[in-house]
C-alpha cells in the first residue's frame, strides 16, 4: 500500500484525530491560562506564603514526567476516590487528557506570566498606588495590559510545545492522532509511510503557528517603538 494509498483510506480519519488534537490541545492551554495566570499571580506577591505556593506548585509539576500525570490522573486518581472514599468516579480520556495537560502547561504558563509581568516597570505599579487605585485594580487596569504584549509570543510557544505533547496522552487511549496513526500501521502494516504521513501534518500546522508567533511578535515590538 502507497503513502497515496493511505491518504485515500485512512486520510478523513487522520485529519478527525488532527482535529482531536488541537481540541485537546486548545482546551488544555485554555485551564492552563487560568492556571498559570492563579499561580503567576501569587508568585509576584509580597506574601511569602503565596510564593512559596506557587513555588510548590511550579516544581512539583515540572519535575514530574508528563507520562507519568497522564497516568497518575487517569487511573490513580479515580483509583483513590473509589477505593478510599467510596465513590464511583471515572475520568474520560479526554478529561484526564485536559487536566494532565492544564497542569503542565500551568507550570510554565505561570513562568510566562510571572516573567511578563515583572518586565514592566515597577514604577508603573506605584504611579497607579499613588493615584489611589487599590493593587488588585493597578494590576488588572496598568501592570496586565502592558505585561500581556509581552506574552503574547512565549504563549503561542507554549501552545505549540503543548500540541506536540498531546502526543504522549496516547498511553491514555485519547483518540489524538499519534494513537491513531498506531491504528492505522495495524490495520495496513505501512508504518513507514503512516508515519511520514503524520510527520508532515504535525509539520504543517506546527510551522504555521511558528510563523504566526513570529508575526505576533515583530507586530509587538513595532507596537513598542
Amino acid at each position: 500500500m502507497s503513502m497515496i494509498q493511505i491518504i485515500t483510506r485512512y486520510g478523513n480519519l487522520l485529519l478527525l484525530a488532527m482535529g482531536q488534537t488541537l481540541l485537546l490541545a486548545l482546551c488544555g492551554l485554555f485551564f492552563a491560562c487560568i492556571l498559570g495566570m492563579f499561580f503567576g499571580l501569587l508568585s509576584v506577591l509580597k506574601n511569602k506564603a503565596c510564593r512559596i505556593i506557587s513555588s510548590i506548585f511550579v516544581d512539583v509539576i515540572r519535575g514530574v514526567p508528563m507520562i507519568v500525570l497522564a497516568y497518575f490522573i487517569y487511573f490513580g486518581v479515580p483509583y483513590c476516590l473509589n477505593n478510599m472514599m467510596g465513590f464511583n468516579f471515572t475520568l474520560t480520556a479526554l478529561q484526564a487528557g485536559t487536566v494532565c495537560l492544564a497542569l503542565n502547561c500551568g507550570a510554565y504558563m505561570a513562568e510566562i506570566i510571572r516573567a511578563g509581568i515583572l518586565s514592566v516597570d515597577s514604577g508603573q505599579m506605584e504611579a497607579a498606588r499613588s493615584l489611589g487605585l487599590p493593587y488588585s485594580r493597578a494590576m488588572i487596569r496598568v501592570v496586565l495590559p502592558q505585561a500581556i504584549r509581552t506574552m503574547i509570543p512565549s504563549i503561542i510557544n507554549q501552545f505549540i510545545i503543548t500540541l506536540k505533547d498531546t502526543s504522549i496522552l496516547s498511553v491514555i487511549g485519547f483518540p489524538e492522532l499519534v494513537n491513531t496513526a498506531k491504528n492505522v500501521v495495524a490495520n495496513s502494516f505501512m508504518s513507514f509511510q503512516t508515519w511520514g504521513i503524520v510527520a508532515v501534518m504535525y509539520l504543517i500546522v506546527i510551522t504555521i503557528l511558528s510563523k504566526v508567533a513570529k508575526i505576533v511578535e515583530r507586530r509587538l515590538n513595532r507596537g513598542r517603538k
